[in-house]
């Protein structure tokens, strides 16, 4: 007689199965892991916790170290403090907060993953007493960009200059019309050395006698930023050669030199018969 064999659901035949058991260690992976996250933006406080309570008895048998990434950031060796250069004087150490380390305008370059060991003494000997890890992460992000535009006379050009400032990390600028990317004319590049932020510049010459619209695209990391400047050429406002026909030009002309003759002819008489009688006044009362 036959057997009949039970068979299990196999991977290969639910490629799904490998998938979502995969996805499952990793979240373990995660949990287990005990890994704090902390997002932050620049140039906030920071506070990343150790997770862990000494009391100020215990401080003269215990030894701290705090250090991201292999980099030391501080220490604290039987209550004594010993604080990095480049963490100094924005860094505070805050024992009664669970072992925090408070970290004062964020630089870019905090981001990272941060180690805390607690090494106690015991028995002749130092021993680990506790681990902890945080990870910070630093957001810079760059605001939308502002465009100026200015007419370089006498010609029909203009210009506009695209800038921002306050982001990380190194950003690219490009100019965009209908999908195309076009030559600037002077893009700039700055670095702060004490914010670690960076300001970009570009400018851009361009035809005003045509519509156009420009996009200013600003690419940094895996993140972008842009802005977009329309131009629409000036509407010329078309005035006829003659708002008049020749008939009445030359009429209201006639009719004008007519006017005049009259006048003159009415005037006339009357200035003589001034100029006679001034004439006259003057004679007389010139001595004899």
């Amino acid at each position: 007689m036959g057997h009949t064999r039970r068979q299990g659901i196999s991977s290969s035949k639910c490629p799904y199965l490998k998938f979502f058991q995969l996805l499952v260690l990793a979240c373990l992976s995660h949990f287990c892991s005990g890994v704090i996250h902390v997002t932050k933006e620049v140039k906030e406080v920071a506070t990343l916790s150790c997770g862990h309570n000494v009391s100020v008895e215990e401080l003269a048998q215990t030894r701290i170290y705090c250090q991201k990434e292999k980099k030391m950031v501080l220490t604290m060796i039987s209550g004594d403090m010993n604080i990095w250069p480049e963490y100094k004087n924005r860094t505070i150490f805050d024992i009664t907060n669970n072992l925090s380390i408070v970290i004062l305008a964020l630089r870019p370059s905090d981001e990272g993953t941060y180690e805390c060991v607690v090494l106690k003494y015991e028995k002749d000997a130092f021993k680990r007493e506790h681990l902890a890890e945080v990870m910070l992460s630093v957001k810079a992000d760059f605001p939308t960009p502002s465009i100026t535009d200015f007419e370089i006379p006498p010609s029909n050009i203009r210009r506009i200059i695209c800038s921002t400032s306050g982001g990380f990390p190194e950003p690219h600028l490009s100019w965009l019309e209908n999908g195309g990317e076009l030559n600037a004319i002077d893009t700039t590049v700055s670095q702060d050395p004490e914010t670690e932020l960076y300001t970009v510049s570009s400018k851009l010459d361009f035809n005003m006698t045509t519509n156009h619209s420009f996009v200013c695209l600003i690419k940094y990391g895996h993140l972008r930023v842009n802005q977009t400047f329309n131009w629409n050429t000036p509407k010329q406002e078309h005035f006829p050669d003659n708002l008049l026909p020749s008939w009445a030009i030359t009429l209201i002309s006639v009719n004008g030199i007519f006017v005049i003759c009259c006048l003159t002819y009415c005037f006339a008489p009357r200035c003589r018969e001034r100029r006679r009688n001034e004439t006259l006044r003057r004679e007389s009362v010139r001595p004899v």
